[in-house]
């Protein structure tokens, strides 16, 4: 496994140091309070403010963002940011919207990052459906992210991006192995589309986990914003009712607590 140290700032946004780079997931950073819109009809209000304040997490060497449309996964605080960072990269869609040389990815392509004296990393993006089948005209393009070192066979970091559990996503488990497994819940649900479900809940990351089999699964997106329907008791309830094989895979981060992550 390569040298992770993982720090979570809230939501999905996740400060990732890896073999001396320092890399940003989903920029979030607004002070808690604000309603946004996600069209539709669909909303959600942020109760929550992160963990470290922007100007607080020093030089950052690129992001990784899922997508751009929805502001709890970039918000304006997070857009902001985004301004100081030499390299984004986003969907092929989100980076046309951004511009600024942002980088788009479709899923299963490459971008290798190089900056020297740190070694390259590739990162190979992922696919993403965030909700239910045909939803993606309404919901947009998103990603994941595998980082691994240049050429390497194994996957150091998976991020699944915000994504519901289908055959795509299913799919990074017959491509890779995983050392540790970051994983985009909260069950996300709208009152204006009743039970439907726009990213994975606690019992669809345990079955992904089983075929997945990573050293290490991190739970993020769960808290901070109203439209999360299993926050962090809900998932450790669950997963409290998995064998010990299972249960012991799973790792909470403490907020804004750097974090270096053993396999």
């Amino acid at each position: 496994m390569a040298r992770l140290r993982l720090t979570h700032v809230g939501g999905p946004t996740l400060l990732v140091e890896i073999d001396g780079w320092r890399i940003l997931t989903d920029p979030t950073f607004d002070a808690p309070g604000k309603r946004y819109g996600f069209g539709l009809g669909t909303s959600s209000t942020k109760v929550a403010g992160p963990a470290v304040a922007a100007e607080d997490l020093g030089d950052i060497d690129a992001v990784l963002l899922t997508h751009d449309h929805h502001a709890d996964n970039l918000d304006d605080a997070g857009r902001e940011l985004l301004a100081r960072v030499p390299i984004v990269v986003t969907t092929t869609a989100g980076a046309v919207r951004l511009g600024r040389d942002a980088l788009g990815l479709e899923p299963w392509e490459v971008a290798r990052l190089e900056a020297a004296p740190r070694p390259p990393i590739d990162v190979v993006a992922t696919p993403c459906r965030h909700g239910p089948p045909l939803s993606k005209p309404l919901v947009g393009d998103v990603i994941g992210f595998a980082l691994r070192a240049a050429a390497a066979d194994r996957v150091a970091l998976w991020i699944s991006g915000d994504t519901v559990l289908y055959p795509g996503v299913r799919a990074v488990a017959d491509r890779f192995d995983v050392d540790v497994a970051v994983l985009h819940l909260g069950g996300v649900q709208f009152p204006i589309t009743g039970p439907l479900r726009y990213t994975m809940t606690v019992d669809d990351a345990v079955s992904l986990c089983r075929a997945l089999q990573p050293k290490v699964a991190i739970p993020v997106h769960y808290e901070g914003w109203s439209h999360f329907a299993e926050g962090r008791s809900a998932i450790a309830s669950r997963l409290d009712r998995e064998p010990t094989d299972v249960r012991e895979r799973f790792r909470f981060l403490d907020l804004g607590v750097p974090t270096t992550i053993d396999g």
